[in-house]
């Protein structure tokens, strides 16, 4: 059974920084390409960041220079560093996993479509305010 937990969420000043990690289990991590996605309330779920097997990564242009994804395949693990944060990023953010093949990298740009994600987690509220 596929289970992806999130953990890391929280409030934090304008400007301030938050640490995301996704906990994967039930699958060969190391298989799947993974991504952090984030909803926003009356907004429609949009993808933050993604990254592929060989761990190439793909940002949306809103959190680019501020967001870093990574993942740690040995721990299956997903990680989002989110650094400067804006009010603006305030939602609810989700990681997601899709199987993909070797040949997909980061300049794929469906790894940032929600849709194309199987597996979701349960999410984690980021609340940054003014």
């Amino acid at each position: 059974q596929v289970q992806l937990v999130e953990s890391g969420g929280g409030s934090v000043q304008s400007g301030g920084s938050l640490s995301l990690s996704c906990a994967a289990s039930g699958y060969t991590y190391s298989s799947y390409c993974m991504g952090w996605f984030r909803q926003a309330p009356g907004k429609e779920r949009e993808g933050v960041a993604s990254i592929a097997r060989d761990s190439s990564t793909l940002y949306a242009d809103s959190v680019k220079g501020r967001f870093t994804i990574s993942r740690d395949n040995a721990k299956n693990t997903l990680y989002l560093q989110m650094n400067s944060l804006k009010p603006e990023d305030t939602a609810m953010y989700y990681c997601a996993a899709v199987a993909c093949s070797a040949s997909t990298t980061g300049a794929t740009t469906w790894l940032l479509r929600s849709e194309v994600f199987r597996y979701w987690g349960q999410g984690t509220q980021v609340t940054v305010s003014s």
